[in-house]
Order: structure tokens, then C-alpha cells, then sequence
């Protein structure tokens, strides 16, 4: 999913304008499940506002709708990488709550967990093969 920043993260809110899907209400469900919510107010057949946390919230686009943002090709997910979208959590319970439900709802798998003991995360690939990273960092271990 490419990203490019919309709002001044030193404003305390952080957009994302991201390359979306094959089919919209087909992601709209699976990022439901995931326990996420849409902002309907920029939601329409083309676009769908994902809202990560207060702070964070990213917009999934129809194919068509993200090509008229730029003039390069569009990668295909499934088949090469574009970007890998990284959420911090706030506990390692919560990094498998979240990829255990992503997994449920028909994504993927995508590499091995990884327990570095202060660090741990788990990845999936969303319904348009975008690779997602759920991490949580052990506060302590910051700054050591």
C-alpha cells in the first residue's frame, strides 16, 4: 500500500492517502472484523477513510480513483511490494488479537513471528495482498 501523508503530524493527526482495493465494500468488511471503523463523512464508492486510532486514519482507493493521483503504474499487490504498513500496539496480546483476527477474516500470513523478548510482532496480508506489520515494543526497553 503506498502511502503519502496528508495532515502535519505535529498537529496530532497523521493522514495517509493509500492505495486501496480491487473492491471496496470487500476490504470495508475485512477491516471491520479487524475491529476498525470508517469515517463515512470521506467514504463514497471510490474512497473509504479507515480510522486507525484517533490520531491515524488511512484512505483505501479504488484503483481507478488512486490511478488519477499519479502518472507511474500501479504495483500489484499480489505480486510484488509496494510498502509494508507497520501499527504499533500497545501489548503483545493485542499484536495477536489483531493478526489472529486479520487472519480470520481471509488474510494471510506473511512471515514468521518475531520475539525479540523487548520486541514483538506478526504480519498478514490484507484481501489485495498488502503486507501489514502489528508490533509492540516493551516501553522499558526504549531508550536503552
Amino acid at each position: 500500500m503506498l502511502l503519502e501523508p496528508l495532515g502535519d503530524p505535529f498537529m496530532g493527526r497523521v493522514g495517509q492517502r493509500a492505495r486501496g482495493s480491487s473492491g471496496g465494500s470487500r476490504n470495508a468488511g475485512f477491516f471491520t472484523e479487524l475491529g476498525f471503523s470508517f469515517n463515512p463523512q470521506f467514504t463514497d464508492e471510490n474512497a473509504g477513510c479507515l480510522i486507525i486510532s484517533d490520531d491515524i486514519y488511512a484512505m483505501l482507493l479504488t484503483e481507478p480513483f488512486f490511478k488519477s493521483f499519479m502518472k507511474k503504474d500501479i504495483v500489484d499487490a499480489t505480486k510484488g511490494t509496494e510498502a509494508i504498513l507497520a501499527l504499533g500496539v500497545d501489548s503483545r496480546e493485542r499484536v495477536d488479537e489483531l493478526v489472529d483476527k486479520a487472519l480470520a477474516a481471509g488474510g494471510l500470513p506473511s512471515n514468521e513471528t518475531n520475539d525479540q523478548g523487548f520486541m514483538y510482532g506478526r504480519s498478514f496480508q490484507d484481501l489485495d495482498g498488502h503486507l501489514w506489520e502489528v508490533l509492540y515494543m516493551d516501553p522499558a526497553a526504549v531508550g536503552q
